[in-house]
């Protein structure tokens, strides 16, 4: 029981009880003040039953109720005179008729394909194949579903509607794969082929003034003819194989083209590195000749022999060497222990043989070997 605030006992009229109270006091206006007693003759019971009989059938015929999905139309002599909303409603009786179509039910056209009682599905032809803008065929199999939209020219404008739209339908289809790629049909380009199909349509039938709102055009199989699929299964393949050596070579290219310009600037880096460092050697080298210049400006003698006896470590260092002072060697016989000398890697001074005492001037003490790079 549905509460209403306007009835404390939560009790709603009916619409019919009040449609049928309504009609009984338009018949009570209708006939005299007696009621239908005046109008029975009095001990005619068959008359009587017929005349209620009648009067019943009379109120019959003037009401009759619209359910809230859909709409009715009323007719006058088989024209359309008026529309009216869901609810009880008033018609004259044996003149008007009532049309009430279903308003808001989803109805469902199959074009390409046919659904048979048992849930098979049988595909036509004559609807399903189509020419793409690349010169290809296909088979493609959709249904459209609509809605009324406007009731009167639904039902008065149009012959067969559910004719009309399969065949508008299917002329949109084809317009459309028309301008369309097969590869697009195949893949990615169907949302757009529903797209501007129902766009189409609902273009079309609105010139018809058909009173339809389209809701949906879906494609259910777009498939190559059976005689050319498994060319097209071939095709298909290969370019799938295509893609996939093509991805190949991009990562290949992406692995090698960045690991390539490490390694050149690497190389860069390197022989940037060595040519600074090649040019700190020759400018330090260049400050060392021009400090040992100036020294030897200042002592020549002493500068040369540092020069000679560096040189000498430099060009035999792993050579045995016996250095003999030159003074000493004009007054004693150098001896040479070649035998020692080839055992011992290491550097030995061999000193001249004692002399008798006799008194010499004595001469300058010999130069001092100092490590290499430093002043005397």
């Amino acid at each position: 029981m549905v509460w209403d605030p306007k009835d404390p006992w939560g009790k709603k009229s009916d619409p019919l009880e009040e449609a049928l109270k309504q009609a009984q006091s338009q018949l009570k206006d209708l006939f005299p003040p007696g009621g239908l007693k005046n109008l029975l003759p009095a001990g005619g019971g068959t008359w009587n039953i017929i005349i209620a009989g009648l009067l019943i059938l009379l109120v019959w015929q003037s009401v009759f109720i619209v359910a809230p999905d859909e709409e009715g139309v009323v007719k006058r002599f088989g024209v359309p005179v008026r529309a009216v909303e869901p609810g009880p409603h008033f018609k004259i009786p044996f003149v008007e008729t009532v049309l009430q179509p279903k308003v808001e039910k989803l109805y469902r056209v199959e074009i390409g394909f046919r659904t048979s009682q048992q849930g098979r599905q049988q595909m036509v032809p004559q609807e399903a194949l189509m020419l793409t803008g690349d010169m290809n065929i296909l088979a493609i199999e959709f249904i459209v579903q609509y809605k009324i939209k406007e009731a009167r020219e639904f039902l008065f404008n149009v012959a067969d509607i559910h004719e009309t739209i399969g065949k508008a339908a299917e002329a949109s289809m084809r317009e459309v794969v028309g301008k369309s790629k097969i590869d697009e049909a195949l893949t990615t380009g169907k949302a757009v082929i529903q797209a501007d199909t129902m766009a189409l349509l609902q273009t079309i039938l609105d010139q018809y003034h058909s009173g339809v709102q389209i809701a949906a055009v879906q494609l259910q199989d777009v498939n190559p003819p059976e005689a050319v699929a498994a060319a097209f299964k071939d095709v298909t393949n290969a370019k799938e194989d295509r893609e996939k050596l093509i991805n190949q070579a991009q990562g290949y290219r992406n692995d090698i083209i960045p690991r390539a310009k490490g390694e050149a600037a690497e190389l860069v880096n390197r022989a940037r590195g060595f040519a600074q460092a090649r040019l700190n050697r020759a400018q330090g080298e260049t400050n060392r000749f021009l400090a040992t210049l100036k020294e030897y400006n200042q002592a020549k003698d002493v500068i040369s022999k540092r020069i000679y006896i560096e040189t000498l470590e430099e060009i035999l260092p792993n050579v045995e060497k016996v250095i003999i002072d030159g003074k000493g060697g004009e007054r004693v016989l150098p001896y040479l222990p070649l035998d020692r000398l080839s055992r011992s890697p290491s550097t030995t001074m061999v000193k001249s043989a004692p002399q008798p005492e006799v008194e010499e001037p004595r001469a300058d003490p010999p130069p001092t070997l100092r490590p290499r790079g430093t002043r005397p």
